[in-house]
């Protein structure tokens, strides 16, 4: 017996994070011998020894069952009728090289296209967007962050020069003396950060939230401060209203707007046709808690003696064909207050995913270069092409956004027009996480060659023709930026199973079968060791609006992160002063061309589809969509998890009770939700945390419950935002004895994993 002990694995504690939202919360992960076992760290600042569900048993999986060990190849290539196989990994890569020379040959090189997702390292992240512009050379390359940030993004650079999720430490929530959240509910998504709400509730701080449901933060706010419940798809005509009681009750902070902004005038005029008996009409808010919620904010700016007040936007604000105008709407109020750049004050995104910001910031988005350049920036291109030893000629130019890339797949719907015919696709799973998902999981279908690389069979994956195990997030480092642009380093805590290789291997041995441009060796473009893509990440940004030079691994080993933009100062590199890092934004300046904050002319487009009256009403109800605590994206994980899976086992829709009533529904039923676009089988929930006329369906379900088979596909116009957040939908009640006895069948394995929008 002593002698087994003494053979047995010694087991190590690896101080590291979290694999799920963009908190990043700190975790003490311990292994040698699995099972591994984790707790939270005490001392990392932004969850302070706080986890939510999903991290506490985010360990779980790593040992999984049904967890891919091997690639996997059609049994006759071409045919995907044929099962998958085990395949050698020689034997794999061939397959894919073949696609992608084939159809390059045939179609060119934007034919084979790239789609990442917002779970991916700043290293892989950085290394995929290379790949496609330097051994691909497409310029068709996108990720679904762009379905989570881009909005906010959007408007973030056109208003204060920068996107930066909160351009603050979230530590400073508990020190306001009000705080806004539009269309995000963390008491849910992100439990470890309420206790930073909690704090500053502790002191008589005042919430105030905008969501159609009554969430768990929305119930807090009710209880001190006030609840703001429109219509999905009013946000943006509930935030003008807001600007206009500001500037007519007198409550704006003119000193700050003259010194430090541009275009005032014109948006508060802009917003001056929203009196407040119009927004209550339009937004179903009454005008009393209208005014009530711009005083409380009001009262607590810096200009009018408060301690501070914080405005922050989420997705259900943002994930709309109106989005980026919303989120200028909410800057220009929080402009109009005086709030950037002032102490426990500001305004900031809630970025969602674990690394959506430095996804977008390093190269996965269809018209951005590393360290957030831009693509068509003839200075940004040659920088670029110079750190990476090509031609700037080399690089290709933008692409097209997400959601558009996809509807344009092997041909799109007619077959004919120009798209990607060979896909290479990390980390995402659209057949559940994009909109009108069953037309997107068309266009995979039609595809020449679909190759997926994740760790479990999502939906996706099962329509591939190459199947590419990888590594979890606690058997590989690399870095990631969370919700505050605190970079922070994720360690190795245990090695990949026999068989598995991580994505930054793969790229490598990709890259040995390619033609790279001449004298690039794969080797030194391609590294397989995390620390050294950083080091040329970090060349690749200096000088860029997310400027990186200044952050090493040492850095990062020593501190609890470091906040962008961190350049390298003169002698940085020889051990001389070190850049601190930028905890707060805006404190002097922005980085406009002058200095200014940009406010924005806006003007209220009503969301893209209306409910239909008249004697038919065939969709008279909204649909909204978001997320529950114990689930995360499209569940691949999280449904894998028995404790997560107890807590949360059903997609439920959300039905108020006077609806409830009028179709026959009572709770736990089976109800049919259909859009114009498809439909979907739920189980009732009523309840009156539901505005009446409206219907909410989590997103995190496959089988007969994929919440986008019924979302709109139109655009926003800046961000190609899809219009996740609004459409209108009919409700039936579902009987389980009637003709679609197979749909009920599906709805009885409500578990069934699907891999999520991130890994």
């Amino acid at each position: 017996m002593a002698s087994q002990a003494n053979d047995a694995p010694q087991r190590t504690t690896t101080k590291t994070h979290c694999p799920y939202c963009s908190l990043q919360c700190g975790i003490l992960l311990t292994a040698g011998g699995r099972p591994a076992t984790l707790e939270p760290d005490p001392d990392f600042p932004t969850n302070r020894g706080g986890l939510c569900s999903k991290g506490w048993t985010a360990h779980e999986l790593l040992d999984h069952p049904e967890r891919l060990l091997t690639p996997l190849v059609r049994a006759v290539p071409g045919d995907r009728t044929s099962p998958l196989v085990p395949a050698t990994w020689d034997e794999a890569l061939d397959r894919v090289l073949a696609a992608i020379t084939a159809t390059q040959a045939r179609h060119g090189r934007d034919a084979v296209g790239v789609f990442g997702g917002g779970g991916l390292t700043n290293e892989k992240a950085y290394a995929l967007g290379k790949f496609a512009r330097v051994a691909l050379r497409t310029s068709a390359i996108d990720y679904n962050g762009r379905f989570c940030m881009s909005s906010a993004a959007a408007a973030m650079n056109r208003v204060f020069g920068v996107d930066r999720g909160l351009p603050f430490p979230l530590t400073d929530l508990a020190e306001a003396d009000a705080i806004m959240i539009s269309g995000g509910n963390p008491a849910a998504t992100m439990p470890p950060a309420m206790q930073h709400f909690d704090a500053a509730r502790s002191r008589g701080a005042s919430l105030v939230v905008i969501d159609p449901r009554r969430t768990p933060t929305a119930a807090a706010a009710a209880a001190q401060g006030v609840h703001l419940a429109p219509v999905p798809g009013t946000d943006l005509p509930l935030l003008l209203g807001m600007l206009h009681l500001a500037v007519r009750e007198g409550l704006v902070d003119r000193p700050y707007i003259d010194a430090r902004t541009t275009g005032f005038d014109a948006a508060a005029t802009a917003a001056a046709q929203w009196w407040p008996e119009r927004v209550e009409r339009t937004t179903g808010v009454p005008e009393g808690d209208l005014r009530r919620a711009v005083k409380l904010l009001a009262a607590a700016s810096p200009a009018r003696g408060g301690g501070g007040a914080i405005m922050l936007s989420g997705r259900g604000a943002e994930q709309h064909a109106n989005g980026t105008d919303t989120v200028l709407a909410q800057a220009n109020l929080a402009l109009a207050l005086g709030l950037p750049g002032r102490p426990r004050s500001g305004f900031g995104t809630v970025t969602g995913q674990g690394n959506g910001q430095g996804g977008r910031e390093h190269g996965l988005k269809a018209d951005q270069l590393p360290g957030y350049r831009s693509i068509t920036d003839p200075a940004a291109r040659a920088h670029v092409a110079g750190v990476w030893g090509v031609d700037p000629d080399v690089l290709p130019g933008p692409g097209r956004s997400a959601y558009e890339m996809l509807d344009a797949l092997g041909g799109g719907e007619s077959g004919t027009e120009p798209g990607v015919r060979t896909l290479l696709l990390l980390a995402s799973n659209p057949v559940v996480s994009a909109p009108d998902a069953e037309r997107v999981r068309r266009r995979l279908a039609a595809l020449d060659h679909l190759v997926v690389v994740d760790f479990f069979l999502s939906e996706t994956a099962s329509l591939a023709d190459v199947v590419l195990p990888t590594a979890q997030w606690a058997e590989e480092a690399g870095t990631m930026t969370n919700v505050e642009g605190r970079v922070i380093l994720r360690r190795r805590a245990l090695t990949p199973p026999d068989g598995v290789r991580d994505d930054l291997e793969l790229l490598n041995a990709l890259a040995h079968r390619l033609d790279l441009p001449e004298g690039l060796d794969a080797d030194t473009a391609f590294p397989t060791e995390p620390e050294a893509v950083f080091t040329e990440l970090r060349r690749a940004s200096a000088g860029g609006r997310a400027d990186y030079s200044g952050i090493t691994y040492d850095r990062l080993e020593a501190e609890q992160g470091v906040f962008w933009p961190c350049p390298q100062q003169d002698g940085g590199a020889g051990g001389g002063e070190q850049h601190p890092g930028t905890p707060r934004l805006f404190a002097e300046s922005f980085p406009t061309h002058d200095g200014r904050a940009q406010c924005a002319v806006v003007k209220y487009t009503p969301r893209a589809e209306r409910t239909s009256r008249g004697a038919s009403e065939e969709y008279p109800y909204v649909l909204t969509t978001g997320r529950t605590m114990a689930q995360y994206q499209s569940g691949t994980q999280t449904r894998r998890v028995r404790q997560l899976v107890m807590t949360d086992p059903d997609a439920r829709a959300e039905v108020h009770p006077d609806l409830a009533r009028r179709h026959g529904v009572s709770d736990g039923d089976l109800v049919r939700l259909t859009t114009r676009r498809g439909s979907a089988l739920f189980r009732a929930r009523v309840t009156r945390d539901v505005v009446a006329g409206t219907v909410f369906v989590p997103f995190h379900w496959g089988g007969m419950s994929v919440a986008n088979a019924l979302t709109d596909t139109r655009l926003d116009p800046v961000s190609r935002m899809p219009e996740f957040k609004a459409c209108a939908v009919r409700l039936e009640r579902h009987d389980p004895d009637g003709a679609d006895p197979d749909a009920v069948d599906l709805t009885r394995e409500p578990n069934r994993p699907t891999t999520g929008e991130s890994r």
